[in-house]
């Protein structure tokens, strides 16, 4: 694994701040030659520190600016129930986030859709016929102040 020194840590502020800024304008951000730089990221690449790269979209010019989270209870807690569970939300496309959590149910779930209707049909059509479900929460977010998320 990549050493997170106090210029990895740099050069990782500055790339999930603008995942495209070119190798010459990082490196004299970071204080190093480009070519020290370059070396740098490829190995925070190649050891799986950095993931990939994304282009953060327009939620609303996507058909996607209607964000729930949805607290998801399963009625069984065995491997078997959340695997079943993961698969379905693996297919269903208005899932951008699916987490196993701790706490008071098992599931958090990022939703995407385009509207109020849109969730409806979600919540009837797919989540309720997850046999899998116990119990489901819904929290629409009205808005958002702040979001890192590349």
């Amino acid at each position: 694994m990549a050493d997170l020194d106090p210029i990895n840590d740099r050069i990782l502020r500055e790339l999930s701040r603008d995942g495209r800024i070119s190798n010459l304008v990082l490196a004299e951000r970071v204080g190093l030659s480009p070519s020290a730089c370059l070396r740098r990221v490829q190995e925070l690449e190649r050891t799986g520190l950095i993931r990939g790269y994304r282009a953060r979209l327009d939620p609303a010019r996507t058909g996607r600016g209607f964000v729930v989270y949805v607290a998801i209870g399963l009625a069984e807690h065995s491997k078997a129930a959340q695997e079943g569970f993961e698969r379905a939300m693996s297919r269903a496309p208005e899932v951008a986030e699916c987490h196993n959590v701790a706490g008071a149910f098992e599931y958090l779930l990022r939703i995407e859709v385009a509207n109020l209707t849109a969730f409806k049909a979600f919540h009837s059509d797919t989540l309720g016929t997850v046999p899998q479900v116990r119990s489901i929460t819904s929290y629409m977010v009205m808005e958002t102040s702040k979001d890192t998320r590349a």
